[in-house]
């Protein structure tokens, strides 16, 4: 597994492989953070806080998380900068530190990316569901590839529209398997078709 160094953004969100991610950066040590990854066509590793806020220096974090790239960015009518990102591979993290200035930066290591699976006939109703409200997702899910054959992709794309709690939305991109986070997603999917209905 390939180990290395990255800046660490924590969140109160789930990051996915292959997902957008919007923020809108005023910190300054998240806006020299980003100038350096563009700058250096580098990723940060977003993870979800377990305490602490977003702004706040100390904080605490769960140990699986999900590369970024920036794929956009754009200065806002209110003077904050914007980007968005998107989720690539997934990692655990070793140690963090902070730099001067705030910044956490975290040794990581690289999870193996999850074998690509089809959409079994038990779980096509998932699928057709995501693809039947796909393009109402809106703007920053334009870009996004779309593979609804790919249960891995099918299942992320589901856990990070579907309203779980965020220790539902961690555990789903903890699992390493992708038959297992669709049969986990099921019954969420099901109660919400109930509730329309």
């Amino acid at each position: 597994m390939s180990r290395q160094s990255v800046p660490l953004f924590p969140l109160q969100t789930v990051l996915y492989p292959g997902g957008p991610l919007p923020l809108k950066i005023f910190e300054p040590r998240y806006l020299d953070m980003v100038s350096s990854c563009i700058r250096d066509a580098a990723p940060f590793g977003v993870l979800l806080l377990t305490e602490g806020a977003e702004v706040s220096s100390e904080v605490q974090t769960q140990a699986t998380g999900t590369l970024a790239n920036i794929s956009d960015w754009y200065q806002g009518s209110d003077g904050l900068l914007g980007i968005t990102a998107i989720g690539a591979e997934r990692f655990r993290l070793l140690a963090m530190r902070q730099q001067d200035g705030g910044l956490n930066v975290g040794d990581i290591e690289l999870l193996p990316a999850e074998p690509e699976v089809p959409v079994p006939a038990e779980y096509s109703v998932l699928a057709e569901l995501l693809r039947a409200t796909f393009d109402g997702l809106g703007e920053h899910y334009a870009s996004i590839e779309q593979r609804f054959d790919d249960a891995s992709w099918v299942g992320y794309r589901l856990a990070e529209i579907l309203p779980l709690d965020m220790q539902s939305k961690q555990y789903c991109l903890e699992l390493d398997d992708p038959l297992a986070r669709l049969e986990f997603i099921r019954p969420y999917l099901r109660e919400m078709r109930e509730e329309l209905a």
